[in-house]
């Protein structure tokens, strides 16, 4: 991974950010924070803590159950899964990359890219204008990189375009959290834009939480604490296999347990939690239909 100095931004006065899903946003950053203290972590985002200090953010996921003691270091998996996934589909093709829901993802400066892969954000332009100021103009790892102020709710293929993107060229999307935020009919309409603008050789990751999880004693009281901040997760999928299949996409979800990262920080909650951790929410990459990828 490319090395960075710890950066030591300020508060940001005049520099809010937007209320919502931005506070999701400070409790990946918080994780992220964290797990670059380790000795050897498994995240590197020097960034994390001055985008924490910058917001004032003391905050946590809300409640006090097993799943929430958990997030940190899920918070973690997701992101050396995704971080793994977008590199190794640069490598493979896909110079055009994609983050639906950027938040305060520092991919674009943090990884170790081709040199030519061009990266956008697509996220409000609020949160945005907080995390410029926290970048303070740190130079991109990747060869390019285009913030795209709009909401990822919304119409954003218009703006997306105008920012440089190519739909004729192979494209990796990821929409890491954000959707599962989202109305089932919003869900339908990006995955709709992202499969119109996504030439063969195309892939995409996204969490996807696992519809038949949300009730059980694990998942259940977190999603009524959560309900109290205003935010929740709306979109749930039984099969995201046959749900991405009808979307022109061939998908795959990840064994949890074959991948080394995920089994050293899962591998404490066990006793508590059983295999519900890793079964609560579905990490799927996958390539559009007929990519021959």
């Amino acid at each position: 991974m490319p090395h960075t100095a710890r950066p030591t931004a300020p508060p940001a006065p005049g520099v809010p950010l937007p209320d919502g899903l931005s506070r999701v946003a400070l409790w990946t950053a918080s994780a992220h924070a964290a797990e670059y203290g380790r000795p050897a972590p498994y995240v590197r985002d020097p960034w994390a803590a001055a985008f924490v200090r910058a917001a004032g953010f003391t905050g946590a996921p809300p409640g006090d159950g097993p799943l929430q003691r958990l997030l940190p270091d899920w918070a973690v998996v997701r992101t050396r899964f995704y971080d793994e996934y977008l590199v190794s589909a640069a490598r493979s093709g896909c110079r055009q990359v994609v983050l639906l829901g950027a938040g305060l993802d520092t991919r674009a400066f943090r990884l170790d890219w081709p040199a030519d892969v061009h990266v956008f954000e697509v996220e409000d332009p609020a949160l945005l204008a907080f995390k410029e100021h926290v970048l303070d103009g740190a130079p991109p790892s990747c060869g390019r990189r285009t913030t795209v102020g709009a909401d990822p709710a919304g119409s954003w293929g218009g703006d997306l375009l105008a920012a440089g993107m190519d739909p004729g060229r192979p494209t990796a999307w990821l929409c890491e959290t954000r959707l599962y935020h989202l109305q089932p009919h919003a869900v339908e309409d990006i995955v709709a834009a992202m499969t119109e603008l996504s030439a063969p050789g195309s892939a995409f990751g996204a969490e996807c939480v696992n519809a038949g999880a949300a009730s059980s004693s694990f998942v259940a009281p977190f999603l009524e604490a959560l309900s109290t901040t205003g935010i929740s997760w709306h979109w749930q999928l039984a099969e995201p296999e046959g749900w991405w299949g009808q979307h022109g996409w061939d998908v795959r979800v990840a064994d949890l347990f074959t991948l080394p990262y995920a089994v050293d920080r899962l591998a404490p909650y066990l006793p508590l939690v059983g295999e519900a951790a890793a079964t609560c929410v579905f990490l799927a990459t996958g390539t559009v239909r007929g990519s021959g990828r």
